[in-house]
């Protein structure tokens, strides 16, 4: 994506003549061999600092990468201290998470003896002015390939499905609509459906496949047939519940 590709170029020609920034990383699916990538896929930038405040409080700085116009922002509080977010659409359509770290806090992170999550799954150093970087590990992107469950998990999981299946039934008579919704789309959906599935597609692949966050990963994965029992347990069909059902006896 050609756009996408020239604001990452901007955002490093920005940072290397920056006096405030040490070093730049790039990570999550673009440097990810497992993870898959399209136009859509955003930037995840990592800027160290060092000192990081004013970049917290004042947001002009995002603006020199074109223009914004929508942000989430995460202090550091909300991430114990280590760092703060600013996630940016901007009005090109690409989207940036940028991360902000100091100095200190970013070689605690990265002397530890193992990765954290967001640097496992991949990374890619941008620009490192000192060497902050030296300590880091190689990646293994292994933090999301589905790992098998023990026997006592995997009987609760089933156990707890069939558990909230039955409490469904009745807040449907109820007619509860967002207390089922809640059951269907949190409970069963995510808690339950969704590791049984992964179970079943890494079962056969010898446990060594991710499906990425969220069952993205499903339908390359699954036969048509299986796809399409699936593809009934969402609203919108009318055999919403009863492919739920299906679907669970043919896991």
């Amino acid at each position: 994506m050609k756009v996408r590709d020239e604001k990452l170029k901007a955002i490093i020609d920005w940072s290397k003549n920056n006096r405030d920034i040490r070093a730049v990383l790039l990570t999550s699916s673009l440097v990810n061999p497992l993870a898959p990538v399209d136009d859509f896929s955003d930037l995840d930038i990592e800027l160290i600092f060092e000192n990081n405040a004013k970049y917290i409080s004042d947001n002009t700085w995002t603006e020199n990468f074109g223009n914004p116009i929508a942000m989430v922002e995460e202090d550091e509080t909300y991430f114990e201290g280590k760092h703060a977010m600013k996630m940016v659409l901007y009005a090109d359509y690409v989207k940036v998470d940028f991360k902000l770290y100091s100095k200190p806090e970013f070689l605690l992170d990265a002397k530890k003896n193992e990765l954290h999550e967001d640097w496992d799954i991949g990374y890619k150093v941008l620009v490192d002015k000192e060497g902050l970087t030296n300590s880091l590990k190689k990646p293994t992107h292994q933090i999301f390939i589905i790992k098998k469950p023990t026997e006592k998990k995997f009987k609760q999981v089933l156990n707890d499905f069939w558990w909230d299946i039955a409490h469904t039934a009745k807040c449907i008579i109820r007619d509860d609509l967002f207390y089922t919704k809640f059951m269907t789309e949190n409970n069963i959906r995510t808690d339950y459906l969704i590791p049984l599935i992964e179970w079943y597609i890494s079962s056969e692949h010898n446990w060594n496949i991710t499906t990425n966050k969220y069952g993205r990963l499903f339908k390359k994965y699954l036969t048509t047939d299986l796809w399409e029992t699936i593809e009934q347990t969402f609203s919108g069909s009318k055999k919403m519940i009863i492919g739920m059902l299906y679907l669970q006896w043919l896991i």
